[in-house]
C-alpha cells in the first residue's frame, strides 16, 4: 500500500472508515536496545494483521502528519513541548536517559520527537476529517500512547497526550464543524490520569475510565481513578471511573458496565462524536493487564457505541501488549466500523460479583448528575465469585508498575481446558433459560476449583531443597517491625499498608530474630510507593564505611522463604519454577560481596548483599545497586523523606526490637533523610 498519497479509498466500501499507520512512528525505540513492552512491533503487528486480510483496501488510507505546536499547547505547557520536541536533538545525546529516568516509566532515543508529533497531528487528522463528514469514522494505529501524559509531564510511555490534542482541537479550533459534545471512551486496562486533569472541569467532554484500580495500586497508582472523582465546578458529574477491584475481568464484566453505566449516560449526554482511548491491554494474554476481554468482547462494546453520535467514532490506540490480542482484537473492531458483516462470537455468562459491587457504587456516586441511574438494579444479579489469587505486594514498585503477571504456563492450559467449553457457550440476548448457564457456569466454578487445588499442591523441587538451608535475612525498614515482616511470609498488611501481601509458600516463623549494627548508610529514595503511598523508602548503602551505621533486624529463614520475600519486594508476580537465588549464588556471594538478581532489575531491590556470618549462617540483605547510588547522588532518581505512616513503622519495629527508645529511633530516622548521601 503507497502511504505517500494522501487518501486512497474503494468507492465499493458503504462506510467509509480512516486507517492511518506511518513506519516513522516506528523509530520511537527503547536507546539501548533492550527489550520493552511499548515497542514498534505493536504498530507493525496491527498493520500486518489488517493489511493480510485487505482491509487497507477497503478502507480510506490517510497519511500522517506531526501535530503543531499551537494545538498541542492547548493541553500541554510550553516546557512540555519543548522538551518533546528537542529531546531527540543532538544536544541531549548525552543527558537523554537522564532526563528520561526523572519521568514515570519513560525512554527516549533519536526517533521520539518525530514520532510523538506524528502520534498526536495522526489523531487530530482523523479526528477532523471524520467530524467533516468525510470519515464515516476512523482508527489511528499510532505509538507513543497518550492517556498518561500529564499537562506539563510525560508518564507511563506517554509524550502528548494524543486524544486530549484532538478533542480539544474539534471543541476550541474547529468550532464550524458543530462538534459541541464529545464522549471519550477510555477503555486501556490503566486509568486515563492524563486525560482526566485535561477536562477536569470542561462540560462538554464527558470522559469515562474502565481499569483495573484495585483501590488505588494497580499503575498508575493514585487515586484518581477512584469512582468517587466525578470532576469539578460545570465539570461535575462529567468525569466517570469504573475501577475495577481485581483483574481477569473479561467480556461479561465490561458488558455489564457497558449496559448499566455508560450506555445510558450517553444516551443523556448524546455526544457529537465519541474518541475511543483504545488500549487493548486489557485482552486476554496481555502480559501486562491480567484481564480476559477477547475480540469479540471489543466488537460487541465498539458496536453498543456506534448507536449514538451517527457512529461517528475515531479509536486513537492506547495500550496493549500481547502482539497476537492486539492485531485480533483492532481487526475485530474495524470489522465493526466497516459494518460489511454480524459480529461472530460469544462470551462468559457472568461478571464477576466485585463488578456488580463497582457499578452499583459508581451508579450512586453519579446518580444527582445523571437521572438515569438513579433507578435500582435487580436485588439479584448472576454473578460469578472472584477468584482468591493473591498477588504478591512490594515495596518497590515503581519501576515494575508495567511487570508482567506471569502464571504458570502448565496452570493456563488446564484452566483453558475448563474455560474453553464454558466460551463457546452460546447465550442469546432474548432467553430467559438460565438452567443452562448456570450449569455450564457451576460446571466451570467446580472444575476451576480442581485444577487450583491441583496446582497448590504442585511445589518445584528446588523448594525441598532450600528449605533444608538457613539464612539469616537482615532488614533495615519496615521489616524491622516483626508483624510487618510476617506479611511476607503468612499474608496479610498492616496499619498504614495500602494494599495486602501474598506471604510465602512456607509461611513457617522465624526460627530466630537477633539484632546486629553494620557499618553502611541508611537512606530514604524514591518519592511513592503503591503499598505505602507518596514519600521514600528505606534503602542501604551496598557498600560498607566505617563512618556509617545502621540498625538490622536478622530473621533466621530458611533459602526458599528468602526467595519469596525476594520476589515480593520486587515484582507484582512471577513463575517460580526456578529460584531466584540458589545454592550457587549463595557460595558466590561469599567472595562477591553482593549480587543482582538480572530478572528482578527492574525492581528496587533486586541487588543481594552479603554482610558476613552470625552462628556460621550467612547473612543476607536485599537494597539497590551501586549504579543506583550514583543516581541518587545526582538526582536522576530522587531523595526523599519517608511518609508518617511508614516512618512509624521503622520507628515501631526498632522500638520494639529494644534498640532504641522512641525519640532516638525517630531521630535516627530523620538523620537518615536529611543528612546528604
Amino acid at each position: 500500500m503507497d502511504l505517500d498519497s494522501e487518501i486512497k479509498s474503494n468507492s465499493n466500501v458503504q462506510r467509509r472508515v480512516g486507517l492511518i499507520y506511518d513506519e516513522r512512528m516506528c523509530k520511537h525505540s527503547t536507546p539501548d536496545g533492550d527489550h520493552h513492552p511499548e515497542n514498534p512491533n505493536r504498530i507493525r503487528a496491527i498493520w500486518n494483521k489488517l493489511e493480510s486480510a485487505g482491509i487497507p483496501q477497503r478502507c480510506v488510507v490517510l497519511k500522517a502528519k506531526e501535530a503543531e505546536d499551537k494545538y498541542i499547547a492547548s493541553v500541554h505547557t510550553k516546557n512540555h513541548i519543548d522538551l518533546i520536541k528537542n529531546i531527540s536533538s543532538k544536544k541531549f545525546d548525552s543527558r537523554r536517559d537522564r532526563t528520561a529516568a526523572k519521568f514515570n516509566s519513560i525512554y527516549f532515543n533519536e526517533g521520539s520527537s518525530e514520532a510523538a508529533a506524528l502520534a498526536a497531528g495522526s489523531v487530530i487528522e482523523v479526528a477532523e476529517k471524520v467530524a467533516k463528514g468525510e470519515l464515516n469514522s476512523a482508527v489511528a494505529i499510532v505509538r507513543p500512547p497518550g492517556h498518561h501524559a500529564e499537562k506539563d509531564e510525560p508518564m507511563g510511555f506517554c509524550l502528548y497526550n494524543n486524544v486530549a490534542i484532538a478533542t480539544s482541537f474539534l471543541l476550541n479550533e474547529r468550532l464550524e464543524l458543530g462538534i459541541n459534545k464529545i464522549l471519550i471512551v477510555d477503555w486501556d486496562v490503566h486509568h486515563g490520569n492524563g486525560t482526566q486533569k485535561m477536562f477536569w472541569k470542561d462540560p462538554r467532554v464527558l470522559f469515562f475510565s474502565v481499569h483495573r484500580h484495585e483501590f488505588g495500586s494497580f499503575y498508575p497508582a493514585s487515586d484518581d481513578g477512584s469512582h468517587i472523582m466525578v470532576g469539578e465546578g460545570p465539570g461535575a458529574g462529567y468525569n466517570i471511573n469504573v475501577p475495577w477491584e481485581n483483574g481477569r475481568c473479561g467480556d461479561a464484566d465490561y458488558f455489564a458496565v457497558w449496559d448499566h453505566v455508560l450506555i445510558p449516560v450517553a444516551k443523556e449526554f448524546n455526544p457529537d462524536m465519541i474518541i475511543i482511548s483504545a488500549g487493548f491491554d486489557a485482552a486476554v494474554g496481555d502480559p501486562l493487564g491480567g484481564c480476559r476481554v477477547t475480540p469479540y468482547g471489543y466488537a460487541v462494546m465498539l458496536k453498543k457505541l456506534m448507536e449514538f453520535a451517527r457512529g461517528k467514532i475515531v479509536m486513537a490506540l492506547e495500550g496493549g501488549y500481547n502482539l497476537d490480542s492486539l492485531a485480533n482484537s483492532v481487526f475485530a473492531c474495524v470489522e465493526v466500523l466497516l459494518e460489511d458483516k454480524p459480529i461472530a462470537g460469544s462470551s462468559e455468562a457472568y461478571p464477576f460479583e466485585s463488578t456488580w459491587r463497582v457499578i452499583k457504587a459508581v451508579r450512586e456516586e453519579l446518580r444527582a448528575f445523571w437521572p438515569t441511574l438513579a433507578d435500582e438494579l435487580p436485588k439479584k444479579l448472576p454473578f460469578r465469585k472472584t477468584l482468591p489469587i493473591q498477588i504478591p505486594s512490594s515495596d518497590s514498585d515503581g519501576e515494575n508498575d508495567y511487570d508482567s503477571h506471569i502464571v504458570s504456563e502448565d496452570l493456563q492450559e488446564a484452566i483453558q481446558d475448563v474455560i474453553q467449553p464454558l466460551s463457546k457457550l452460546k447465550v442469546d440476548e432474548n432467553s430467559h433459560d438460565q438452567a443452562t448457564v448456570q450449569s455450564s457456569f457451576d460446571g466451570f466454578c467446580a472444575g476451576f476449583g480442581q485444577i487450583m487445588s491441583k496446582s497448590a499442591n504442585i511445589s518445584p523441587p528446588w523448594r525441598s531443597e532450600l528449605s533444608k538451608i538457613d539464612v539469616w535475612y537482615a532488614t533495615f525498614g519496615s521489616n524491622m517491625s516483626k508483624s510487618r515482616f510476617l506479611c511476607y511470609i503468612q499474608g496479610g498488611q498492616v496499619e498504614g499498608m495500602r494494599k495486602p501481601c501474598s506471604g510465602s509458600m512456607d509461611k513457617s516463623l522465624p526460627k530466630e530474630i537477633l539484632w546486629k549494627t553494620v557499618p553502611h548508610r541508611l537512606f530514604f529514595g524514591r518519592d511513592h510507593t503503591s503499598t505505602w503511598g507518596p514519600g521514600g523508602v528505606a534503602f542501604l548503602h551496598p557498600k560498607s564505611n566505617i563512618h556509617d551505621k545502621a540498625y538490622m533486624c536478622l530473621y533466621r529463614i530458611t533459602l526458599e522463604q528468602f526467595n519469596d520475600v525476594l520476589l515480593q519486594e520486587n515484582v507484582s508476580s512471577y513463575d517460580m519454577r526456578s529460584p531466584l537465588f540458589d545454592l550457587t549464588a549463595l557460595n558466590s556471594i561469599v567472595k562477591t560481596q553482593y549480587i543482582s538478581v538480572e530478572i528482578l532489575k527492574r525492581g528496587w531491590y533486586h541487588n543481594v548483599v552479603y554482610l558476613g556470618k552470625e552462628n556460621d549462617i550467612p547473612i543476607l540483605t536485599m537494597t539497590c545497586t551501586l549504579s543506583n547510588i550514583e543516581s541518587f547522588k545526582t538526582g536522576n532518581l530522587p531523595l526523599c523523606a519517608p511518609n508518617k505512616d511508614y516512618a512509624n513503622i521503622l520507628v515501631k519495629g526498632l522500638v520494639e526490637g529494644n534498640k532504641l527508645p522512641e525519640e532516638e529511633a525517630m531521630a535516627y530516622i530523620q538523620e537518615a533523610y536529611t543528612k546528604p548521601l
